[in-house]
């Protein structure tokens, strides 16, 4: 069975870290690329960050870019998303997801597997 379990969202202040973990069980862990996606109340979910099979490669949206560090562990099946310098509008649901596409693609259609979602707050 495939299963993605997030921890570490929260409620933080503006300027505040957190750090997201999402541990895989099920798959081939290191066979996947690595991502996360956010979904803001009323928006679309959108692409954060992605990183390559490896881990040698990452990719950024350019608003979390410098604030934002995407990392995995493939012994331990984790990819992790550190968040410092948190803004108001870093406020969303924020899911991990794994497919076999490239880690430069942003796009989800090609998501094969979901977390269920960890909620982060940041306030003003």
């Amino acid at each position: 069975q495939v299963q993605f379990v997030e921890s570490g969202g929260g409620l933080v202040q503006a300027g505040g870290s957190l750090r997201l973990s999402c541990a895989a069980s099920g798959i081939t862990f290191s066979t996947y690329t690595m991502r996360w996606f956010r979904q803001a109340p009323g928006k679309e979910r959108m692409f954060v960050a992605s990183i390559s099979r490896s881990g040698l490669s990452t990719y950024y949206r350019d608003s979390v870019k410098g604030r934002f560090i995407i990392s995995r562990d493939n012994a331990k099946s984790t990819v992790n998303l550190q968040m410092n310098n948190l803004k108001p509008e870093d406020t969303a649901v924020y899911y991990c997801a794994a497919d076999r596409d490239s880690a430069s693609t942003t796009a989800q259609v090609n998501v094969d597997y979901w977390g269920q979602g960890t909620q982060v707050t940041v306030s003003s």
